[in-house]
């Protein structure tokens, strides 16, 4: 949902400041510097001034670190109710310097950004409002902050601009084909599901994404499937958030595609894949590590190694077994298998909770749930192992994976010959070229055919089609 946060209490100075120094560039000498944004549906060339870095606002509802706000829910909640008071506007210079995935450090590439303002000072200008609220370049402040700049250069937007004006131009920005840095998965997630909150259709919104809808939908779900984590890993107060996965995206690439395929042919099985699957996701198990997971992984593998304590919490929350009248016997309830599985995953989901949480939990609790944590893990690697040997064993050959591994091992070697040919000056050059070619054409029809078969591409794919399409 947008929310309109009003504006900063110097609104009405920064304005007088903007409109003086806008007034400058137009009596001054030369061509004005313009910067060409979206404004309502259309193109516009608003105009470029500098301003003293200290007097401008971060945007408190940028979609750049939506998620992250969650890292310390006081900050948050003060930033929520007075999104300009210093502590608040810190809070967010913090969270842009921060590693999406864990801001308690530093991303590794907001120290890029500082050497390369350092070196080449700001090549792109930013984008305000005349009230100084940055709407893009809030990084780029933070990191002008950082290096101590007195000013930095910023387009303005219209005095008619509103919030709603805000989040679009923003949202609009960022998704232009030449954007230099991306939002973290899930602040795409979140900024995917406010545009389709508000009524959008999917088709617009996934045209404006630059992307399509069933990409959309995929993603819709997997942020469905992480907020209902979220609300079934809730302990002491204590939950997890949407930041914790943000390291998680093509394991829940996989997990839908996996979903997917397994829901056409039962629904039950596709949910009991699901439910092992989102724990070895909350508990890092590489991508390698969950493709092993299937429907039957918790009964086949996992139960017999889980300990006794484990299986006593987690049996209270399944239902009970179901005596048949008149033959003295019982057989399990219906579902039985699922709430068992979906009672390990809330047991996971809890205990992680706790560990990653802060602040609110005694020590030893802490403690405690990271040992369980780590006791669990060591459980699920070793019923992982066996879990692949099995899958290895009963698994054809896959012909198309093991011949494009085949041909990078001879591409490798290719690469030694190039490199001994070099120095006995014996490479045959115009070989080598009809080579290469032969190798593009070869190619163009893999990255056609492998679309064909793939309808929704990860990175590798994506790759490929992108070179392929690039070089014609």
């Amino acid at each position: 949902m947008q929310t309109d946060f009003g504006t900063p209490p110097e609104a009405h100075e920064i304005r007088e400041t903007v409109e003086q120094r806008l007034k400058d560039v137009h009596d001054g000498q030369g061509v004005p510097e313009t910067l060409t944004v979206e404004f309502r549906g259309q193109p516009r060339h608003v105009e470029v001034i500098d301003m003293p870095v200290h007097r401008l606002f971060y945007n408190p509802g940028t979609h750049r670190i939506r998620a992250q706000r969650s890292h310390d829910p006081e900050q948050d909640g003060l930033l929520q109710k007075a999104p300009w008071r210093g502590e608040s506007q810190a809070y967010l210079h913090e969270l842009l310097k921060a590693l999406p995935s864990d801001p308690s450090k530093e991303d590794p590439r907001f120290r890029d950004l500082l050497d390369s303002l350092r070196d080449h000072k700001q090549l792109e200008p930013g984008l305000i409002t005349r009230d100084g609220i940055l709407v893009n370049g809030n990084t780029r402040r933070a990191a002008l902050k950082e290096l101590g700049f007195d000013s930095i250069r910023v387009g303005v937007l219209p005095a008619s601009t509103t919030w709603a004006d805000i989040h679009a131009v923003e949202l609009s920005l960022q998704l232009r084909p030449d954007r230099r840095r991306e939002y973290s998965y899930i602040n795409h997630l979140l900024a995917l599901d406010e545009q389709l909150a508000s009524g959008r259709h999917i088709s617009e919104v996934a045209k404006e994404f630059h992307t399509t809808s069933p990409a959309c939908e995929r993603d819709i779900w997997i942020l469905n499937q992480l907020r209902e984590l979220i609300d079934r890993s809730e302990q002491s107060g204590r939950k997890l958030r949407l930041m914790d996965f943000e390291e998680a995206k093509e394991k829940l690439f996989e997990l839908y595609r996996a979903y997917t395929k397994e829901h056409a042919k039962n629904k039950e099985q596709a949910d009991l894949l699901k439910e092992a699957r989102l724990v070895a996701i909350a508990l890092n198990f590489s991508k390698t590590d969950v493709r092993f997971i299937g429907p039957k992984f918790q009964a086949q593998y996992l139960d017999q190694r889980l300990p006794d304590s484990v299986k006593k919490a987690t049996a209270a929350q399944a239902p009970a077994a179901v005596t048949i009248p008149g033959l003295n016997r019982t057989v399990q309830a219906s579902g039985a298998e699922l709430a068992s599985a979906r009672a390990l995953t809330d047991y996971v989901l809890k205990a992680k909770a706790v560990q990653v949480g802060r602040g609110k939990e005694a020590p030893p609790e802490a403690v405690e749930a990271a040992k369980t944590v780590d006791d669990l893990k060591a459980v699920f690697e070793e019923a992982v192992v066996f879990a692949g040997k099995d899958v290895r064993l009963r698994k054809k050959r896959q012909a198309a994976p093991d011949r494009v591994t085949e041909a990078c091992k001879s591409l490798e070697q290719c690469i030694t010959d190039l490199v001994m040919a070099r120095g006995k000056g014996s490479l045959d050059e115009g070989a080598f070229d009809d080579a290469l070619l032969s190798l593009r054409s070869v190619m163009h029809r893999l990255a056609v055919e492998a679309g064909k078969s793939i309808p929704l591409p990860d990175e590798g794919l994506t790759w490929l089609r992108s070179v392929t399409k690039s070089q014609g």
